[in-house]
């Protein structure tokens, strides 16, 4: 009885994350606002283009996002560039947007060999982490398995991870749809065997899964070709793309058609554009949550309607 309560709670811990980030969707729409301190954002709004600015910009697009986006999503890179105190900033942004409870994303895109990227649990998913956070970005590029540790301890400490598969760079196309010459999925294109095999931590998650699949908004060019179906994948999808990047909710509906609740779009400069202004991040904020949620639900309902026609 022991054994088997205990496994009850560790199934209910490896599904905690994706529990949480579906009723966060379900309350607030499937906006993720990114916070990406560009240079060229904190010089506009008038801030210090050093770790002091990218944190009083931080906390300013986490105001704008309490309450109105289902997550926010920090961008590693614009913080390591201050060295020591870039990640200081981190960390305190962090410990911020925790005391908000609004589900954070560290977009870290690490990957490497198991032996040494297991450090990454330590900095992110173990209760004492320096830089808490509920789910951070992999790299599979090292091999697909070589990222199961680290997803293995994400799960077991109720946190979540998402896998690049199809980014929203277009040079990225060539490697992810590249044929796979052998391996499980050979003949299956690189992303497809990404994709299939993160799904497998989510077959048995009632509900959306904890383990999710990074697909850009801008890709509906080569999506049949990558021969990824979104509508099968039961983890959550993190969408860049949108706003800045070119897509618009036409993209959104032809990448996402058929999804069900599963899809969080991430954006960032078409709403910090608007800063420091809070009155004018937060109705931009709204704006975009609204433009988002409409685009999502009719891809849903229109391929609803396309099954009860097919009947």
């Amino acid at each position: 009885m022991t054994q088997a309560r205990n496994d009850k709670e560790r199934a209910a811990m490896r599904s905690d994350f994706g529990l949480r980030l579906s009723n966060s969707m379900k309350q607030h729409g499937p906006l993720c606002v990114g916070i990406d301190p560009h240079k060229s954002v904190l010089e506009n709004w008038g801030y210090d283009v050093d770790a002091e600015g990218a944190e009083l910009f931080a906390m300013r697009m986490l105001q704008a996002a309490n309450g109105r986006a289902a997550a926010v999503k920090f961008q590693v890179s614009m913080f390591e560039r201050y060295g020591s105190r870039g990640f200081a900033a981190l960390e305190r942004a962090l410990y911020a947007a925790r005391q908000m409870d609004l589900i954070t994303i560290v977009d870290c895109l690490h990957g490497g060999l198991p032996t040494t990227i297991s450090a990454i649990s330590d900095a992110y998913f173990e209760p004492d982490a320096p830089m808490l956070a509920d789910a951070i970005t992999l790299l599979p590029y090292y091999g697909a398995r070589s990222l199961g540790g680290v997803i293995n301890t994400a799960l077991d400490n109720g946190r979540g991870v998402f896998v690049a598969s199809l980014t929203s760079n277009p040079e990225g196309a060539s490697l992810q749809t590249a044929i796979r010459q052998n391996g499980e999925y050979k003949g299956k294109t690189v992303a497809y065997g990404i994709a299939a095999t993160a799904q497998k931590y989510n077959k048995s998650t009632p509900g959306l899964g904890s383990v999710g699949l990074i697909i850009g908004a801008t890709i509906s060019q080569w999506l049949r070709d990558s021969g990824i179906e979104p509508v099968d994948f039961t983890g959550p999808i993190l969408s860049p793309g949108y706003g800045w990047q070119g897509a618009e909710a036409d993209d959104l509906k032809n990448v996402f058609h058929g999804t069900n609740g599963n899809v969080l779009v991430t954006v960032s400069r078409a709403i910090s554009k608007d800063g420091p202004d809070m009155a004018s991040l937060i109705e931009s904020t709204q704006t975009i949550a609204a433009d988002v949620r409409k685009a999502l639900k009719e891809a849903s309902d229109e391929s609803s309607q396309a099954a009860l026609q097919s009947k």
